[in-house]
């Protein structure tokens, strides 16, 4: 594959746009519906991160172009011990490729599904350090919108990141947002209420770490439940509320205001006064600030500088012998995909032809589009934003630390 296989890493001018051709592919971990994740390793640096490319073409043909700039300029905004953050946004002819925060540890979701059952002070970590992500989002006046156990990613230690912002939204200033987004069972009352017109704010991810939680500490269903299904989900289902992707707008508000939750008795009686504080119906008076659960008094044991710092040891610490995910990624990839990373180059030479020789109308639109796309990309290298802010901050200090004599005499003479 070109560069990635040669035998001595190649050596790249610091200046230089980072491309495809700096990152060694190692394998495939993920996919959705239009874009795959893979590991990779940048051959000058020897880092590694994961790659989330998507094909231009299924952007334009599902009218997600826009969603995908507007995740690259949120994430190029931000930075967070507990988020997956951004490092590099790149192009070619064919794909749109994001270059994130490398976490092996897997998402909640994966682990519910091997049966994990997290304990409770595992969850009252899990809940300190998204708490504080949340707050640094909200200080950046962005939504999530889709807080859930698969976009919330554990690295090797246990810790938790915030990850996919594809539907957050940035809030401008006193105001609200109407619009509806985000995932039925984790989405607020307020997002499905009759009055929706007034919107919703902030709040809305709150309510949605409180539906995690909850979820967290019921784990998966057990063969004895399921053998008792409708029992279990009349008792204790494993969300707050039995809500569906099928389940309609108006049955959810419904459900809201009638539905009561049960909290199972082996949980705290803390723990379950937390969860009602951020589960409450009523946004104003739901949990909704880092310092709403500073001082509540289950918190009060809670050394908020070491979990910012990541000192605190999580209950829960993946399995570092396996990779956490779904195999079979890495099999498709190899064997069902059809226009495979690792063959590329040659295949763009070949589009390359074809699209000279463009004869229909609709393929000249097609056309068009890509073209569109390849022009208001956004690239971004966070490596050099942060050499340019150093070297910045260098120069600063040293102009403060000038002689002052020096420069009088310099005054002097001029």
């Amino acid at each position: 594959m070109g560069a990635n296989t040669s035998s001595k890493p190649p050596v790249f001018d610091e200046n230089e746009d980072v491309n495809f051709d700096h990152f060694e592919i190692l394998r495939a971990i993920g996919k959705g519906s239009f874009g795959k994740v893979c590991i990779v390793q940048k051959n000058d640096t020897k880092k590694m991160y994961a790659m989330k490319y998507m094909n231009k073409q299924k952007c334009v043909e599902r009218n997600e172009v826009r969603n995908v700039f507007k995740e690259l300029q949120i994430m190029q905004g931000l930075e967070h011990p507990f988020l997956v953050n951004l490092w590099y946004s790149f192009q070619d002819e064919e794909d749109m490729f994001m270059v994130v925060d490398l976490l092996l540890g897997g998402d909640l979701r994966y682990h519910l599904q091997q049966n994990v059952r997290f304990q409770e002070d595992t969850v009252k970590l899990f809940i300190c350090e998204l708490a504080m992500a949340l707050d640094y989002l909200q200080s950046q006046r962005i939504i999530h919108r889709d807080m859930k156990p698969d976009n919330i990613l554990l690295d090797e230690h246990g810790h938790v990141h915030i990850t996919d912002f594809n539907i957050a939204a940035m809030l401008p200033r006193e105001s609200q947002i109407t619009t509806m987004a985000g995932t039925k069972p984790y989405m607020a009352p307020e997002m499905f209420s009759s009055r929706r017109e007034a919107g919703y704010s902030f709040a809305v991810d709150w309510w949605s770490l409180g539906v995690t939680a909850y979820e967290l500490l019921r784990g998966r269903k057990s063969i004895l439940q399921s053998r008792y299904k409708s029992l279990m989900q009349t008792h204790f289902p494993k969300r707050p509320y039995h809500i569906r992707s099928s389940t309609s707008s108006k049955e959810i508000a419904h459900m809201f205001e009638t539905a009561i939750v049960p909290y199972p008795s082996a949980w705290s009686p803390e723990m379950v006064s937390l969860l009602r504080k951020l589960l409450e119906p009523n946004p104003d008076q739901r949990f909704s600030h880092l310092s709403d659960l500073q001082n509540f008094p289950y918190m009060s044991d809670v050394n908020w500088d070491a979990v910012l710092q990541k000192r605190l040891i999580p209950g829960f610490i993946p399995n570092k012998g396996r990779l956490n995910c779904d195999p079979t990624f890495e099999l498709e990839e190899m064997i069902l995909e059809s226009k495979p990373l690792h063959k590329k180059k040659k295949r763009l030479a070949k589009k390359e032809k074809e699209m000279r020789k463009c004869d229909s109308s609709q393929m000249c639109l097609l056309q068009e589009h890509l073209e569109s796309v390849q022009k208001e990309f956004i690239i971004f290298n966070r490596e050099k934003v942060k050499r340019d802010f150093n070297k910045r901050q260098a120069n600063l200090a040293f102009e403060q630390t000038k002689d002052p004599q020096e420069e009088n005499s310099q005054n002097n003479n001029l």
